[in-house]
Parts: structure tokens; sequence; C-alpha cells
């Protein structure tokens, strides 16, 4: 598969972890629970880091939470969790530090975002401040400039300089250009700090697609730090899904974008981990990663008005991924799987034979058999009660047949072009 080249950034080191370049697009996320409550977020982060994020930001917003960073850290190294930690700062990140600076020692990154951190004199010095402790940490830093608090004095001035021009600009072209002043502007005072080049990270956030698209851009055309992707407040459910792979897509697809997060809005009771399993997908289907096995399945139609094949491929596509817990090290290479569940005869055979695994469960009036076709050739045929049960069972065999360390890379080159009816 041809995947696109990747924008040429500086590599930044995070804990085990490079950013940049050639490396992969890294899955980072956010926990949502009160970072004072250690054994909570702790909990939580390790839940994430399961589920595949690779980096999690957690809330320092007050001292309470400060006095507890270094004990979810501990917590977490004592689960076997390395993953690194990342500190929101918003206002009072230089108070934090500067009274709990084991805070600052056990976050692996701070986020500051410039448009928060204070106005005129008093704003450059808790920024100066905020760097100083990052550099002499030897922490990297993410300057993460959002669309809904951009900084106003930046604001005013490049509107009163539009405004002054003989060709005016529209107001929305110069908020663009703000952003991607204030990122700029920002990572220059970092450097001239004492903050290495290759320490900074830089995002600017807002919620449109079409603005996303075009401020990235644009930042990546005038600088060489990597760049973390992300639509801020992409929404719930189906509408934050679709906006945020619209968007990432694009730029991913023009190698930009060197770690991203989904901000969805969770919906009441459901996991966090949903964020991550978007940005996986994305990445997995746009070819520049693999996290999961992929199970392809068919949307249905008249020819299946059963719905075993929608409950079959639900249920493999959920073990697949709660194995990956265990096969991510037990299996290296399993994350390439490919598993077809498909409904009727029109289809099934081919992509059934595409895939790894895949088995043609019959159509409505179709013999009430189903073909499991491996690495291309026909097996054997299933039919009855436990089906399903005899399914996962295949696929756990070829696991343990396929990867690990007695295991093959299979040569997809034998496996026969899909044929359609």
């Amino acid at each position: 598969m041809n995947t696109p080249a990747r924008r040429q950034t500086h590599q930044v080191k995070i804990d085990h972890i490079t950013v940049g370049s050639e490396s992969p697009v890294v899955v980072q996320s956010m926990t949502n629970t009160d970072t004072a409550d250690a054994a909570a977020t702790a909990a939580q982060v390790r839940e994430l880091s399961e589920a595949g994020s690779e980096m999690v930001r957690i809330t320092v917003n007050n001292p309470n939470s400060a006095a507890k960073v270094a004990e979810i850290r501990q917590r977490l190294d004592d689960m076997g969790c390395n993953t690194p930690l990342i500190g929101d700062f918003h206002f009072n990140g230089e108070r934090l530090l500067a009274e709990f600076p084991e805070c600052g020692r056990a976050l692996s990154k701070y986020r500051i975002n410039p448009g928060n951190v204070g106005k005129g004199a008093k704003g450059d010095e808790k920024f100066a401040f905020m760097i100083r402790t990052a550099a002499g940490n030897g922490k990297a830093v993410r300057i993460g400039v959002n669309w809904g608090s951009l900084d106003q004095s930046l604001a005013k001035r490049m509107m009163d300089a539009n405004l002054a021009s003989p060709a005016p600009q529209p107001p929305e072209a110069v908020m663009k250009e703000a952003l991607i002043v204030s990122a700029l502007e920002s990572a220059e005072k970092a450097v001239a700090l004492g903050l290495p080049e290759d320490k900074i990270i830089l995002s600017c956030k807002v919620s449109a697609v079409q603005d996303l698209i075009q401020v990235y851009r644009e930042l990546a055309a005038r600088c060489r730090y990597p760049l973390h992707l992300g639509l801020t407040e992409a929404g719930m459910g189906s509408k934050g899904i679709v906006a945020s792979a619209a968007a990432l897509s694009v730029l991913l697809q023009e190698g930009i974008g060197d770690t991203i997060r989904i901000s969805l809005t969770p919906e009441p009771g459901t996991s966090r981990t949903q964020e991550v399993v978007v940005a996986q997908e994305i990445l997995q289907t746009m070819g520049l990663r693999s996290f999961t096995p992929m199970v392809t399945a068919c949307p249905g139609c008249g020819r299946t008005t059963s719905t075993v094949f929608q409950e079959l491929a639900q249920d493999i596509q959920r073990y697949l991924r709660e194995q990956m817990i265990v096969w991510r090290l037990q299996y290296p290479g399993v994350e390439n799987l490919n598993v077809a569940v498909m409904g009727c005869v029109v289809n099934g055979p081919g992509e059934s034979k595409l895939a790894d695994i895949g088995i043609s469960l019959p159509g409505t009036g179709e013999t009430p058999i189903a073909p499991v076709y491996v690495d291309g050739e026909r097996k054997v045929t299933l039919k009855g009660d436990n089906l399903a049960a005899e399914f996962l069972a295949i696929v756990r065999e070829y696991v343990e047949t396929n990867y690990g360390e007695n295991g093959r890379k299979r040569d997809r080159s034998r496996i026969i072009p899909i044929q359609t009816a």
C-alpha cells in the first residue's frame, strides 16, 4: 500500500516515544477525571493506554491536582504502565510548577496555551517561567493555540493593522493568521528562553473542518516543528467522528501531523476510550499504522435479512480488540490480520478469499452453510448453532500458528484477486 510521504520536522523525544518526521503518528488522549483523585486518574490513564493511547494528557488546574501528579506517575509505574503524562496548564501554570516542582518532574510534556498565560509583561514572565522549568527538567512542550482562547492583544494588533492596510483581508482570514502567528512567535520566544527546538510541538486548533485544514497547511509550510492535530470540541457521536476523520485525513494524506487526538464528547456512561479507537481507525484505514486486526463486513441488503452476520462481525471485532492487550506482545504482527465476515454469496466468497480468514454466511434463501477461507483457500464449511464459536476457534488457531516467535509471515502475493458476482 502506498502511503503519503511525511513532512520533515524536528524529532522530539518524549520518554520512549519519538515524535516527528518518519516516526509513526502518535495517538494521544485525555482524561476527564478530577486529577486530585490520583487513584481514579491513574486508572483511567491505564484504561486509555490499554486501548492504545500512547500519550495521555491530564488537567493540572489547581494545587490539589498539581500535588497529585507525582503520585499518579508512581501509581502508573507500579502498574507497569509507562505511558507518558502530559500536563495541561492554563492561567496559573507557572504558580503550580513553582509550588509543586515534583509535578513538573513527573510530567513528560507540558501543554501551554499562549492565550491563557496572561497579558503584557506579566504574561511574558509567566510564560518564561514555564518554559525555563520545562528546559530545566528536560521536558518537551506543546504550544497549543486555540481559536476559542486566542491571545486577544495579538488579535487586536493584527486586526488594527489589517484595517489600516490598503487591501484589508476579511476578519476570518486575519483570525486564522493570528493563530499561526501566535504559535510561531511563542515558539521563537521559547527557543530564546533556552528550550531547544527539538523539544517543541505546535498546534493551532479550531472547530471547523475547512478552517483546520487551511490553518495547518499554512503552519506546516512555515515551520519544521512537529504538529499536533485535532479539531477542538469535535462534538458527540457520529458528528464528532465524521468531522475529525474528514479534517485529519486530508492533512495526514498531505504528510501533515505527528500526533493526533480526537476530542469527542463522550455520551453519558460511555468509556473515554472511544476517542482512542477512532484515532487508531483513522490511521489504520489510511494505511499509516496498524493497531488491531481489521474486520471487513458487508452492510447488508435484502439478501441478508438475517442478523447473524452483523452479530458475528460485531463479536469478532470486539474479541480482537480485547485480545490485543495481550496479543500485541505475544504475537507481533497480528495487528495486520484481516478478517472478513460476509452475509451472502454475492461478494462473500471473494472477500473471504482476499482476507487472511473469511467466512461467507448464507443469505436469505441460500443453503444454510458457511464456508471458511484461510489464506485464500477453502478450509472448512460450518453450519449449525455453534457457528460463531467454531469460527472464533479458527481465528485463535490462525493467530497462534502464524504470529509470534514460532509463527510465519504469510505470503500475500498468492492470494487470488477478488471476484464478485
